[in-house]
C-alpha cells in the first residue's frame, strides 16, 4: 500500500511513518519548516519529509493518507484529498487499528515529561528482554529510532498525548490507544488553543481512564489535586500511585547525592544509580518503574536499565562544548517544564553560570495565556534570554523587565548569537529551550563560538 503522511515531521507523524514503513508500506509525506532530529531520522530511514504542501504530491495517487492534527481545512494538500474523494484517515486511527489492536500497550500520559517517561520505559522493557514497540514524540538515544513496531501480541509504549486527533477528530488522540496499564504523570493547564480550561483537560484523562480494562493498571501521580479529580469521576482498575507522599505504593526518597535515589516498592526497596538529574527525572523514573513492573519487570531489573539510561534527544541534551562552554537543547515550552528543567541542571555541581533561551513558541505561548508565569520559571538561571519570534502576538519585553535575574530580549537569532559568544566564558551552560527548530541556532552557536576560541566542538 502507498500511504502519504500529511505532517510527517511532526514528531509523532514522523514515528508514524517509521511503522508505516516496517510493516511493508511504501511510505511518502509532505511537510513545511522541517528539522532535526525527525527530518534526519526520516531521511536515513529513505523517506522523504518533503518541501511543502502541494497537491502534486499527490501524484501518483496513494491509497491512503494519514492527515496530521496540525492540519487544516484551507491547506492545499487537505483540500486536493477531499476534491480526488482519496482515502484518508487520523494518525491515531491508523495506529490503533494496524499496530496497536494486536500488542498490549503501555501508554504514557501528563502535561509534562511523556517523552521521557515512555524512553525510560522502553529501555527498562527492553533492557528486561521484552522487546517492546514503541512510539515516542521524540528520539531515545537508547533505542537509536523514534518508533518500532515490535512483534504482535508483545508489549508496546506509547507517548499518549492529550491534544486534538484531526481537524475532523477532536477527541484526545489518547482515546485511541486503548492501553493495558496507563501513566498519568502530572496534569495541569496547556494546549489553550483547543482547550478552554483545567476542566476540559480533566474531562479528556477521565475518558483514558475509562478504557483501561478492569485487570490492567493505572499508574498515577500522587499529591496531582487535577488527577485527583480524574480519578473521582470513576475508577474500574487498579490504581498504583507513586511520589514520595507515604501513601505512594512507590515511593521516592533522596539517595548519598543528585545521582542516586531510593525507591520503596511493593516487591522492596532499590537504590538507583543513574547519570541524570533533577526531581522532575527521579518522578519519571518512578512512574516507569511502576508501569513496568504491571508487565512483569522487577525494581532490580529496572534499576540496573535506567543506570544506562541517557535522556532522548532534545532533552537535556548537550548539543557541543566549546572552551568548556556547554550548549545544551532542551524541548521545554511551558513554565512548569522550564522550570523543572532549570531546576534540574541547577542540582548538577557546576562553576559556571546556567544561561537560558527561550523562544515562546508553542500555541498556547502564542496566546499569552502562560505570560504571567514566564518570569516565575527561570529563577534557577543567572541569566536568561528572551527570543521574540515573528508569530507571537506579544512582546517578550515585559517578561524579561518582570524576571528576578538579569533577562534581555532579543529579536533575530542573529543578535541573540552575538550576545551569547560575548557574555559565555569557561565553565558556562547554555540551555537552549524551544518545541521547534529554533532556526539552527544550537549549531550555528557552537559554529561561532569554534570560530572566536579557534577550537572544534565536542559532543
Amino acid at each position: 500500500m502507498h500511504i502519504h503522511i500529511l505532517g510527517i515531521c511532526g514528531t509523532f507523524m514522523g514515528s508514524l511513518a517509521l511503522l508505516a514503513r516496517e510493516l511493508g508500506h511504501r511510505v511518502t509525506g509532505s511537510d513545511k519548516g522541517v528539522y532535526p532530529p525527525m527530518s534526519t531520522q526520516l531521511a536515513a530511514h529513505g523517506i522523504d519529509a518533503g518541501n511543502g504542501f502541494d497537491a502534486a504530491n499527490l501524484t501518483p495517487r496513494p491509497d491512503l493518507v494519514i492527515i496530521g492534527n496540525a492540519l487544516s481545512r484551507g491547506n492545499v494538500e487537505v483540500e486536493a484529498v477531499l476534491n480526488q474523494r482519496i482515502p484518508y484517515t487520523s494518525g491515531p486511527q491508523w495506529l490503533a487499528d494496524n499496530v496497536l489492536q494486536k500488542r498490549r500497550v503501555l501508554a504514557v500520559a501528563g502535561t509534562h515529561g511523556k517523552t521521557t517517561t515512555a524512553s525510560m520505559l522502553a529501555w527498562i522493557l527492553e533492557q528486561a528482554g521484552l522487546s517492546p514497540g514503541f512510539l515516542i514524540g521524540g528520539v531515545p538515544r537508547n533505542l537509536g529510532i523514534s518508533a518500532r513496531a515490535g512483534t504482535p501480541g508483545g508489549v508496546f509504549v506509547i507517548e499518549a498525548d492529550e491534544y486534538d486527533t484531526a481537524f475532523f477528530d477532536k477527541r484526545s488522540k489518547f482515546v485511541h490507544y486503548l492501553p493495558e496499564v496507563a501513566v498519568l504523570n502530572n496534569l495541569e493547564f496547556d494546549h489553550a488553543d483547543i482547550f478552554a480550561d483545567l476542566a476540559a483537560i480533566e474531562r479528556q484523562f477521565h475518558h483514558l481512564v475509562r478504557l483501561v480494562p478492569g485487570n490492567g493498571q493505572l499508574v498515577v501521580a500522587d499529591n496531582e489535586a487535577a488527577l485527583s479529580r480524574v480519578l473521582e469521576m470513576g475508577v474500574w482498575s487498579p490504581v498504583a500511585h507513586f511520589g514520595r507522599t507515604e501513601q505512594a505504593q512507590w515511593r521516592l526518597s533522596d539517595g548519598a547525592d543528585e545521582r542516586h535515589f531510593a525507591v520503596s516498592a511493593p516487591q522492596g526497596a532499590v537504590t538507583v544509580e543513574w547519570g541524570m538529574s533533577g526531581e522532575h527525572n527521579r518522578r519519571n523514573a518512578l512512574a516507569s518503574m511502576a508501569a513496568a513492573s504491571a508487565v512483569g519487570v522487577t525494581p532490580e531489573q529496572s534499576a540496573a536499565a535506567l543506570a544506562t539510561f541517557a535522556s532522548p534527544r532534545r532533552r537535556q541534551e548537550v548539543r557541543g562544548c566549546v572552551n568548556d562552554i556547554q550548549v545544551i537543547d532542551d524541548f521545554a515550552h511551558h513554565p512548569t517544564a522550564i522550570a523543572m528543567t532549570l531546576e534540574g541542571l541547577r542540582a548538577v555541581p557546576s562553576e559556571g553560570r546556567l544561561i537560558a533561551v527561550i523562544e515562546p513558541r508553542s500555541n498556547t505561548m502564542k496566546l499569552g495565556t502562560m505570560k504571567a508565569r514566564l518570569p516565575e520559571s527561570v529563577t534557577s538561571a543567572d541569566q536568561v534570554y528572551w527570543y521574540q519570534p515573528a508569530t507571537l502576538g506579544w512582546s517578550v519585553v515585559d517578561v524579561a523587565e518582570a524576571c528576578s535575574v538579569p533577562a534581555y530580549a532579543v529579536t533575530t537569532t542573529e543578535q541573540l548569537i552575538t550576545s551569547l559568544v560575548a557574555q559565555a566564558r569557561p565553565g558556562d551552560r547554555i540551555v537552549i529551550m524551544s518545541n521547534g527548530g529554533f532556526d539552527n541556532v544550537h549549531e550555528r552557536l557552537l559554529n561561532a563560538l569554534e570560530q572566536c576560541y579557534g577550537q572544534t566542538a565536542d559532543a
